[in-house]
Formats: structure tokens, sequence, C-alpha cells
């Protein structure tokens, strides 16, 4: 049964659902979790999966899309939309796991199953380049290894593919099960059993244990004994094994890596002979997948000499989409590395995200071995750039070229990557975001640097579907309608504005909070719609304020005398959000405040308080806690007093970040979150349950070699005893790296160290003591990631984490990742 000719009444016999049909005839070509990422309105199915939210809250997004076919649970909404077709079930998600598990035992087909914590997206990619010249493949698209993603990545099976190669990742007990009679592998392959990941296990033993699950009926279980070694080999899963070890008795036994210019060459035992490898990279995750694809290919039965050849052919396989500031005040989504329909998809509805620009433009390669005629394949992007509002395309390669007449918007094309570079002076780019696609012979990188502005080595990198996760994370401790705020002032932290505050609006928190209006000006110019709350509204910015829809925190009567004075009197229920001050003595009402403001307010007709909140003094600190239940109490009180008088009542809300953990039951109608959006919260112990979203990376300009004695920087106080080598690097004090990292206090990480600074930060630049490592001009240094964090930075210099990922400079580059 081929995939695509499913129809919805045929789903529902396999369902066993109660069907509430007009067509039932109609067509099912693709799977739907998600409102947002509609390719195909009229053979989707949208299944309203209760996940972090409720799919039911967006079948009316997915509706106004075009789609016409839903699995539900709720009934009331085959009442709502009568020209639709509904399946209703029990469950909606064991609904999507057992259509994709009826598709998958429909397909005869070899199937590879890879889990680990570490790795499987790169070796899943990889072991798709190395046999895709054999065989006709499905595989995930990009990290689709979920409870969800993996259901809809094996829907994608039909009678074509003799070969599918899945992913599979769990977060906690009892989930790999489902996976695998989902996937069903004939092959089992392990990749690297690390930390990553482990927060829902009691120990690294158990994940393992329960990850194996995927593997219980696989003929083949390729994996290295050293990630095993909590198992009875006995308990092994697998007809037939094939270990590859670097220390361990093994069938594939690597004895020995050598580094050459950027590659590495691997010699290794094997069927008690000695073979050969060349892996074409240089660092240490990548050369383990690469020899865990080495052992795949030998037990699959293909000759040394066959797997040597197809492994120095990888390439590089880049699984996020790169935003960054390009030329001509235009944004720039770099995804120049691959080219299919589904991560095409992903990638369009990563630009529509970003709503910083009113026009958007795509340059896309040929693509290729996609089992499809180009014309087909030209028609349905055609659709699909239609479909998702594209405004310009730009073709280049000579299949898509010859296919110029089944695109219906602007549109113009180039025989080749060359071509297009000569005829880039002539071609207008301006105030638009541009993503680049391209498969990898194109070589798109090329245009994506010709397109980016050119800004110096010192790069923050913001990894944005951390940020959603660490949201999610937040909402998953919230009672149900709890709303959320989000804190996106100074920048967002540092992250950056309107890149934070698009990711936030797609993912639908209620409000966001700035510091100040020309904040929540270029917010609103950058295409952001929310409800915006400027907490230090100034007279000099009401206009602007009024005219771009911003909210105002009124703190005083002076404040709200003078706003009021500035409303026209026709304006009529003006929101504005008032706070309290219940102990933190900074900005707000005290209850003495109280009769003057229900004064004002009492009868107004221009303003409506949309909100009441106060802010918490210590909420993360346990020997405060007394104190913070009088803020809390507190706050009760003078809000009761409010809404006396008011007749209707606010949104209340004191919790900020830590608050959420520490104080579930002080939830109310709406939280603040700020700095756990970034991963850290003095409330979590490691911040556990959060990623890490921000890297700050500069590169060495210069190596030098000191004799005993001499010294380094302004005034001669990096002092090296013994001699020794500095490394310059590109960060300084202009950059946001304080001059008290001076001198030995402040450290980074180059080749995996920490190595301490040397002499005086200067405005540009430092000096770093790099003895006895093998550093060169060029190389990366890490000045915080997720292992060097801005915790530890913080402590170096005796600050808070919030002080240093803000006084990061507006001129470092930010770069933002989308996986």
């Amino acid at each position: 049964m081929i995939a695509d000719q499913y129809s919805i009444s045929q789903i529902s016999e396999i369902l066993k659902a109660k069907a509430v049909l007009t067509t039932p005839e109609a067509g099912i070509r693709k799977l739907l979790t998600d409102s947002r990422t509609v390719i195909d309105p009229e053979g989707s199915l949208f299944f309203a999966v209760n996940a972090q939210r409720d799919g039911h809250q967006f079948i009316k997004d997915a509706y106004e899309n075009g789609v016409r076919n839903f699995v539900i649970v709720d009934s009331a909404y085959t009442e709502k939309f009568k020209d639709a077709n509904f399946l209703l079930v029990n469950d909606v998600l064991q609904a999507l796991q057992a259509l994709a598990t009826y598709n998958r035992k429909a397909n005869d087909l070899k199937v590879i199953g890879i889990t680990g914590s570490n790795g499987k997206t790169i070796v899943k990619e990889w072991l798709y380049q190395l046999l895709a010249s054999d065989f006709n493949i499905i595989r995930s698209p990009k990290s689709f290894n979920s409870q969800i993603g993996v259901p809809l990545s094996v829907w994608q099976i039909n009678a074509e593919h003799n070969l599918a190669i899945f992913e599979a990742g769990i977060s906690t007990k009892n989930e790999m099960e489902i996976l695998a009679d989902i996937i069903s592998p004939s092959i089992g392959v392990l990749t690297n059993i690390g930390e990553a990941h482990a927060e829902g296990f009691e120990s690294k033993a158990e994940k393992l244990t329960e990850k194996l699950k995927l593997f219980k009926d696989v003929e083949l279980f390729v994996y290295a004994p050293e990630y095993v070694s909590d198992v009875a080999e006995a308990d092994l899963p697998g007809k037939r094994k094939f270990t590859w070890s670097l220390h361990l008795p093994a069938d594939l036994k690597v004895s020995f890596i050598e580094p050459i210019e950027g590659k590495n060459y691997i010699r290794a035992t094997y069927k008690e002979k000695e073979i050969e490898c060349l892996i074409p990279f240089s660092d240490k995750a990548s050369v383990e997948n690469g020899i865990i694809c080495w052992a795949t290919l030998l037990a699959m039965g293909y000759t040394p000499e066959e797997a040597d050849l197809r492994l120095e052919k990888l390439t590089q396989v880049s699984m996020r989409l790169e935003l960054i500031n390009g030329i001509e005040n235009c944004s720039v989504i770099d995804d120049s590395y691959s080219a299919d329909i589904s991560s095409l998809a992903i990638a369009l509805d990563f630009l529509n995200l970003q709503n910083q620009h009113p026009k958007k433009t795509l340059i896309l390669s040929d693509i290729y071995e996609t089992g499809k005629t180009n014309e087909v394949l030209y028609a349905e992007i055609s659709a699909l750039l239609a479909q998702k509002n594209l405004n310009r395309l730009i073709g280049i390669g000579p299949n898509i070229s010859a296919f110029a007449g089944l695109i219906t918007i602007e549109s113009s094309f180039y025989a080749s990557t060359q071509d297009f570079i000569e005829k880039l002076p002539a071609i207008h780019f301006a105030n638009e975001t541009i993503l680049v696609k391209g498969a990898r012979r194109f070589e798109f990188g090329r245009i994506s640097k010709l397109l980016t502005q050119k800004i110096h080595d010192t790069v923050l990198e913001i990894n944005l579907n951390a940020l959603a996760s660490n949201l999610q994370f937040y909402r998953s401790k919230l009672n149900q309608g709890v709303k959320v705020m989000a804190m996106v002032k100074a920048f967002s932290y540092g992250s950056g504005s309107f890149e934070i505050a698009n990711l936030l609006q797609y993912h639908k928190v209620d409000y966001l909070a700035v510091a100040y209006a020309d904040e929540g000006i270029a917010l609103r110019k950058a295409g952001i719609t929310l409800p915006i709350m400027v907490m230090s509204p100034e007279p000099s910015a009401f206009e602007a304020m009024v005219k771009n829809h911003l909210e105002p925190e009124i703190y005083n009567a002076n404040i709200l005398k003078s706003f009021l004075n500035f409303l026209p009197a026709h304006e009529k229920d003006f929101p504005i959000h008032l706070k309290l001050d219940t102990g933190m003595h900074r900005l707000g009402f005290e209850a003495v405040d109280l009769p003057d403001l229900l004064e004002i307010l009492k009868d107004n007709e221009q303003l409506k308080v949309v909100s009441i909140f106060s802010h918490l003094v210590a909420s993360a600190e346990a020997e405060h806690d007394g104190f913070t239940q009088h803020q809390l109490d507190e706050f009760e009180r003078l809000y009761a007093t409010l809404v006396s008088t008011l007749g209707y009542m606010p949104i209340r809300h004191i919790l900020n970040t830590s608050g959420v953990i520490r104080w579930p039951q002080a939830q109310l109608d709406m939280v603040r979150i700020g700095i756990g959006l970034y991963g850290f919260d003095g409330a979590l112990n490691n911040n556990k349950g959060l990623q890490t979203v921000a890297i700050l990376k500069t590169t060495v300009t210069q190596v030098k070699n000191l004799n005993a004695g001499e010294t380094v920087g302004y005034s001669r106080k990096g002092i090296m005893p013994t001699g020794g080598r500095i490394a310059t690097v590109k960060i300084g004090y202009a950059d946001g790296y304080s001059r008290k990292f001076g001198n030995g206090v402040g450290k980074m990480l180059v080749k995996g160290k920490l190595v301490p600074t040397v002499g005086s930060i200067c405005m540009d630049m430092c000096m770093l003591d790099v003895t006895g490592l093998n550093v060169k001009t060029g190389d990366e240094v890490i000045v915080f990631n997720d292992k060097h964090t801005i915790v530890d930075l913080a402590e170096q210099i005796g600050t808070i984490p919030y002080e240093i990922l803000t006084n990061v400079s507006q001129r470092v580059k930010r770069v933002y990742f989308y996986e």
C-alpha cells in the first residue's frame, strides 16, 4: 500500500475510529501535527495531538490553511466545521502511531534503526550518503526521532522504497517500545552512549536498557562493546552481532588513528586482516560517527575496499538553519548543504517565522534523488512556494531552469552557481529575508558568504531550538490556562530582538515585555503583533507607544497622570499594567497609594487595567521564603482592594523564572519568564531540564613564544616567569568581555582545555596562556558554552549570569540556528 493512496475512509477502518465524513473518498498523502507547517492542505490529515499544547486549539488554524481532514477526541468540532472529515478516537497520539505502524507493516523493506545519546542524526545522514547509490531510501527528515517525529517519518514509506533509515530518541522510560513497534528495524545501530538526555533516567544503565529495546527483533546489531558494558552479552539483542572498538576485542578493532590535513587516516583489524579508511573530518565526534558507519557497511557485506572509497567521499552534514545579518538590511537564512522537499518545507516555515522584512526570497538549486519526475517535482515546489507566500524565487541549475514555466511567483533562473555569482552585482537585494537552499554539489556556501555582512570573527551563536525547548519546559510546569509573558528587554538578554520575539510569537506566548518603548517599536516594525508591555514608559515616547499599540507599565501616580493628560479624550479602554510594590522597593504603588490611584481610575473610560503585578525579591532563595510568602499575601490583599473599585478582574502575575519552579501555588493568571528561556534558573540544580541557548566564540589572531620573564600587555601586568606560548584572541572589553577577567581571572576553552588570560584585557582583544597546546592562527576559542557556562564566568568576577549575557556587545555578530 502506497502511503499517498490511503483514503480517509480506509484510515478510519485502520484506526477503528468513529467517522464523521463528508468526502469519504478524500486521499491522504501527508500527516500533520502542526497547523503552521501545511504543505499539501487537500491531501493532509491533521492530528490534534495533546502535547505541550492541546492540538484541538489549532484545528481552526489548520482549517483556515485549507486542511479538511482531522483526527480528534472532542466531538464538538464536528459541528463547527461541517464540510470537513473527522475521525474520533480515544487518544490522538496513539492513533498517529497506530497509523504509522500499519503503514510500516504494509511495506516489506529493509529498515535501519538508529539510537544512542549523540550522533544519531549524523550517522543516519552519512549512511544515507553511503548507501544511496544502491537503494531507494526513505529516511527521517532532520532529527524527527520523537514519539511524534518517528510516526511522521515512517508514514512516508511507500512501495518504491527498498531501504529506510530512521532514528529514535527517548527522554524517559517506556517510550522505546512504542517506537520499536513503529520502526520495526531489521538492522540496529547503536551510537555513542553518553550523558546527553539523561534527565529522565535513574542511571546510565537504565537509559541503555531502554534504548536497546529498539533492537529487540533485529537481524543485525552493530555496536561498540564499551557502550553496552552494563548489559550481559547474552542479553544483547540481534540474531547476528557486529562489534567495533578502539580498545576492546571486536569484529572491527581500530588500531591506529592519524590526523592528516584536516582528515583522519584509520587502520583496523577485520577478519584477521589489516584494513584502512580515510574519514574526511578531523574532530573526535566525526571520527567516531565515521567508524560506526564503517562498521555498518562491513556488517552489511560491503568489502573493505568499497567501504573505504565511499567513506572518503562523505560530506559534512548541516542539520541546522543559520540566520545571519545580510547586505542591504537583509536577513540571510543559510541552508546551503541539503535540498529535498521535506527539508525545504521546514526551511520555508522558518523563513515565515522571521517577520522582520516584508519580502521573502528563496534561492534554490536543482533537487535530486526524489523519485519523482522533474515535472511533478517542480509543480509541487511551485504550489509549495505559493502556499508559503514566497515573493520571489531565484532558481539555479539546468533542471529547475527547464521548468521555469511552472513557477507562478516572481522568478529568475541561472544555469549554475558561478553564473549567478557573476551576475550578482546586477541583482537587487534589499530589506528582505533570503533563504539560501541548495544541494551540496552547487556549493551555495559561496552565495551565502557574498550575501552576508562582513563582521569580525567573534560570534554569539543562538540556538533557537534550545530556547523553544526551554519555553516548553516552563509551560509543562504551569496549570492549565496560565498565560506566559516572555521578557525580551535588553536586546533579549543580549541574544537579539526580533529574532527571539519572532520565535516566541511563533510558539504563541501571550505577552512580551520590553524595558523601553523603542524596543517595542522595533519589534512592531519587525512584524510582532503580540501584546507588548513597556516597563519604563517615558512621556516623550507616549505618542509612539499609542501609535504602535504598546502597553505601559504604570508604577506611580505621576506617570499615570502624565499618560492620561496625553491620551486624546476620545480614547477608550487603552490597556495599561499596574505595578504594585510588595517589598522590592524599587517601583510600584504601595498600600498607602491606593486611595489616590483608585480615585483616578474610578469611572475612567480612557484606560483599561489589563494586568496587575508585582516583583518577587528572592524567589530562588530558600532563606527568604518567609518574605516571599509575605509578598504573595500582600499582593493578594492589594489586588482585592483594587478589584473592588475597578469592578473587573485584571490578569494577576507575580512569579518570575525561579518563582515558576519554587512557588507553583502562586502561578495566578500569568507568569513572567526571563533568563530561564536562555537556560539559567537559580531555582534548578545545575539548570536541570534546561538547554544552553547561547555560545560565545572567537578565534586566535596570532600565537607567540615568550622567553622566561617576558611580559604581556599594557602596564606589563602579564608575566610569564618561565616563558611559554600566548595566543591573542579577537575579543575585548568593547565586545563585553570585562577587564575584570584579566590577569588569569578569566578562562576560555581552547582545544577542549581551559586556559587562563594573561595580562590586561584590551579593547578589542586579549591574550591567553596556551603553553603546551598545539594552537595556531584561526583556531576556535570558546568564551562560554554549555560546559564553561556564564555561571562560571559570573563566579570568576563576582557578578550574576544576567550581566555576563547582557554585556555581550551588539557589535558581536549574532548567528541564529534552527534545527
